[in-house]
């Protein structure tokens, strides 16, 4: 079966995204805390966060850092990474210095390569077939250990799934995903087949799994279009930054990946395991072992000032397990709340502007960074996805929603979703998506707030 698959082409993208190869000139320029990016608001910093994981006492620092240094909020990825924005030009060292005193910079020549998603209530409420921070811990670790990691892209992703499936769901690179049976299943992008590995040895055969990439797509694990100083990020040979971007897709790698764990002794079972539809956390408050609850919440389009941070780590630090979990769909876990005090402490969170339940309208709705932030942004997207806001959200079953300055569409959700582009002639389109590609011809409609809001709002209740 898997030979079979190794000959099949991959499917071409149906629309262009922004590492796609059409947007690929020059060598992997995706921005880290040790590069900054040039924005039309200043320099950007994109802090790597494996796992999301904060402690209370870092996330505050990050506070100080972008109210200190940048515009004074806090952005969230789609990989549970943070965002400074605003920055000076002249802040680099400065920046450094003050992470690496935090414990954010463990290894500068692998500071963009800790790309690592896990399950954000993975031990918190009793679900799931095992606690993934071990392997967390244990990957990072090896990563940054690791010579030939420092090759992999800005954009090489790993997740670690705790069973659940939700972070299974990413389409990452490499995802490792826990059994009921303490076993580990390696699954190598999209792919429906996986490797059944023994638990304890999965973060070992993760890295093995990225360093098999580099070799496939022709990386030395040298940063040829980046500079000594900047750690990683090679430009490979082929041009491939992702699994994805492989000129023979993912199969020929997992045959690959199979034979080298069979070659250093790890005992390997194939099977085929479908790739679940995305789980976001559920908002609201997450009933968990023994007395304590985990609080879940959503920042408004991603980002937070430093009002809403400091409620979150106030409440880590004085009433919780002393850490933040930062979710790839732009939220947080606040962990280890007592349980007599978890309702008191959702609703100090909802009043601080923070989403707290399903029926809120930022609740599902994402957009990337817009004007004036982006020169390539067609719109304000973000002023325009407020004015258009309802009053609530639709039901929870509506689909989630992003809206894009232009065409690279940056920052959206994976599965099926509602896509909102702005265009030139000053209105957006708007239509539903699913598997990569739009499922019927786009509506176009108006700069007007009202329309826009009708037309997003039908969107997000139509299921294909």
């Amino acid at each position: 079966m898997v030979g079979m698959l190794a000959a099949m082409p991959p499917p071409a993208p149906r629309f262009a995204q922004p590492d796609d190869a059409r947007f690929r000139a020059r060598g992997d320029a995706c921005p880290g805390a040790l590069r900054l990016h040039r924005a039309d608001d200043g320099a950007l910093a994109r802090v790597r966060v494996p796992g999301g994981v904060l402690t209370w006492d870092q996330a505050d620092g990050l506070r100080e850092l972008a109210g200190g240094l940048g515009d004074g909020e806090l952005y969230l990825t789609s990989r549970g990474n943070v965002q400074l924005r605003g920055l000076g030009a002249e802040c680099g060292a400065e920046l450094a210095s003050r992470m690496s005193g935090m414990g954010l910079l463990p290894s500068g020549r692998h500071e963009r390569v800790r790309n690592v998603v896990a399950s954000p209530l993975s031990g918190l409420d009793g679900l799931g077939a095992r606690d993934v921070r071990p392997w967390l811990t244990a990957l990072d670790a090896l990563v940054c250990a690791s010579e030939e990691a420092a090759g992999l892209s800005g954009r090489f992703l790993f997740a670690l799934d705790d069973g659940r499936g939700d972070v299974d769901a990413l389409g990452a690179d490499v995802t490792l995903r826990a059994r009921d049976d303490g076993d580990a299943e390696l699954r190598i992008g999209g792919l429906e087949p996986v490797a059944r590995i023994a638990g304890d040895e999965a973060p070992r055969a993760a890295l093995l799994a990225a360093v098999v990439f580099l070799e496939a797509a022709g990386g030395s694990g040298a940063d040829s279009g980046a500079g000594a100083d900047s750690g990683a990020g090679a430009r490979v040979a082929s041009g491939a930054w992702r699994v994805a971007d492989l000129p023979g897709g993912a199969a020929p790698l997992f045959d690959e990946v199979v034979r080298r764990l069979r070659a250093v002794g790890l005992s390997v079972v194939l099977g085929t395991v479908p790739v679940p539809a995305a789980a976001p956390p559920v908002l609201g408050v997450v009933t968990g072992p023994g007395d304590t609850d985990a609080l879940s919440v959503g920042l408004p389009l991603g980002r937070a000032d430093a009002v809403r941070w400091r409620t979150l780590t106030d409440l880590a630090r004085d009433h919780g397990a002393g850490e933040l979990r930062l979710t790839p769909w732009r939220g947080v876990v606040v962990p280890g709340v007592r349980r007599d005090r978890a309702p008191r402490a959702l609703d100090a969170l909802g009043a601080a502007g923070l989403v707290t339940g399903d029926r809120s309208p930022w609740s599902g709705v994402g957009a990337c960074i817009g004007r004036p932030g982006c020169a390539k942004s067609l719109a304000d997207v973000r002023v325009d996805a407020e004015a258009a806001a309802p009053p609530v959200a639709p039901p929870g079953t509506a689909l989630p929603v992003h809206w894009s300055g232009c065409e690279r569409r940056c920052g959206h959700p994976r599965g099926e979703w509602v896509d909102v582009v702005a265009g030139t002639d000053g209105g957006y389109r708007v239509s539903v998506v699913r598997d990569g590609g739009r499922t019927g011809e786009p509506e176009r409609v108006a700069g007007d707030p009202a329309a826009l809001a009708t037309a997003v709002a039908a969107a997000r209740t139509t299921r294909t």
